[in-house]
């Protein structure tokens, strides 16, 4: 299994080992459009892995903070008294770069920017780039994609 991303078509793609696509997903990236600079707010391109898959076991719709369930289960009231907030939902798989000086170590680690593809709110997402830099996705298609990929499943993210 691998997972292709791509900020053009703002589309995630399972593929299997020999590259057939076994399922197309809408995503959302960064507003600020790619970078791999800490600080920028930008998705990181190239190559990638799932370093860690969190979550398992959790209701839909789980609010998470610094990766830990808050006790929360998103609902669209509580979007409306927090209208600002960052919803990271439902699951978390984050992203460490794999290649070196351009997306792992130094100023453009994607891990250590947090660099996740998360589950935001379904009634306000959006398949444009509209995230602070990580993948957002509809929290249903998280569900099954983070059911069907391990931990160190290889990611490209690509401008194609």
């Amino acid at each position: 299994m691998k997972l292709r991303i791509d900020l053009v078509s703002q589309e995630l793609e399972l593929r299997d080992d020999d590259g057939a696509v076994l399922r197309r997903y809408p995503i959302s990236s960064a507003a600020n459009g790619p970078g791999e600079e800490t600080g920028s707010h930008r998705t990181p391109r190239g190559r990638h892995i799932v370093r860690a898959r969190i979550g398992a076991g959790q209701p839909i719709n789980t609010v998470f903070q610094a990766r830990r369930p808050t006790g929360e289960v998103y609902t669209p009231e509580l979007g409306q008294a927090e209208p600002e907030r960052d919803w990271i939902l439902t699951r978390i798989l984050w992203l460490s770069g794999k290649e070196p000086g351009y997306n792992r170590l130094g100023t453009h680690d994607s891990m250590r920017r947090y660099i996740y593809i998360h589950g935001t709110p379904d009634e306000s997402f959006e398949q444009a780039p509209r995230s602070h830099g990580c993948i957002r996705m509809r929290n249903a298609d998280l569900l099954e994609l983070f059911d069907l990929v391990p931990a160190y499943t290889p990611v490209e993210i690509v401008e194609a």
